[in-house]
């Protein structure tokens, strides 16, 4: 089993910045692809950006120029630097990875319990 606890949500002005962490934990063997998705309001959860093991990236349309995702592999921990914020991304942040466990074996997708972002206008 993989445990991923996220950290960094909260209350930001339109303009401002916020940074995500997103620690992974457990039998884990390998992580592939980590990522973050968000759920606003009444919608459904979208992509925002994911990042594989070798450090490619890809963004979301909404969010490119403005955020940044990295992560740090001997940490198994993801990233996503959120500069020149705007209300229209306030949302629920979830954390996300795909990763090889030794218990139970096999590859399977975890998700965090997600962070609350609001930005204010």
């Amino acid at each position: 089993q993989v445990q991923l606890v996220e950290s960094g949500g909260g209350l930001v002005q339109a303009g401002g910045s916020l940074r995500l962490s997103c620690a992974a934990s457990g039998t884990i063997l390998s992580i592939n692809d980590m990522g973050w998705y968000r759920q606003p309001p009444g919608k459904q959860r979208e992509l925002v950006a994911t990042t594989s093991s070798r450090g490619s990236t890809n963004y979301a349309d909404s969010v490119k120029g403005r955020f940044t995702i990295s992560r740090d592999n001997a940490k198994n921990t993801v990233y996503l630097q959120m500069n020149s914020l705007k209300p229209e991304d306030s949302a629920v942040y979830y954390c996300n990875a795909e990763a090889i466990t030794k218990r139970p074996i096999g590859l399977a997708a975890y998700w965090g319990q997600g962070t609350q972002v609001t930005v204010s206008s």
